[in-house]
């Protein structure tokens, strides 16, 4: 496997031809080795908090022993504790609602209605000046218009 990837990234066939394997099978065998792990992302977030609570209390060496029969990384364990305290951390002002969401929601479309509103006056404003320099292009004399 090590020649399939860099920094030798040796070809498929010469390395199917070399140790007698098949095309294919070398195709799967670097697929998986370059994937991300399929047990990780399996994890739900309540899966994911029962086992930072499992592993809580353990020492170094026996949650490594968890993280092995479990199909887990310690790395994983600390970057799922982070995201729990970030997540616990933020305070009920900073979540929004289902009713604050409404509201931003019924706030925005206003907010795009009126800019709407504004951007067809504006528009017209600029064609009504571009006519008036058109009229007194046509008439130099006539300063009332």
């Amino acid at each position: 496997m090590a020649r399939l990837l860099p920094p030798e990234s040796a070809s498929l066939t010469d390395v199917a031809r070399e140790f007698g394997v098949s095309v294919q099978t070398l195709q799967k065998w670097r697929d998986a080795a370059l994937s991300p792990p399929a047990a990780a992302q399996a994890w739900t977030p309540a899966a994911r908090f029962e086992a930072l609570l499992t592993t809580a209390a353990m020492d170094e060496q026996q949650r490594n022993a968890w993280c092995r029969a479990n199909g887990v990384y310690p790395q994983q364990l600390i970057e799922w504790r982070q995201a729990a305290t970030e997540a616990l951390g933020s305070t009920a002002s900073e979540r929004s609602s289902p009713a604050q969401a409404k509201a931003q929601q019924r706030r925005i479309k206003q907010l795009e209605r009126d800019l709407r509103r504004k951007d067809k006056a504006l528009a017209e404003t600029a064609a009504l000046l571009v006519l008036s320099k058109k009229l007194e292009a046509v008439l130099p004399g006539d300063e009332d218009a």
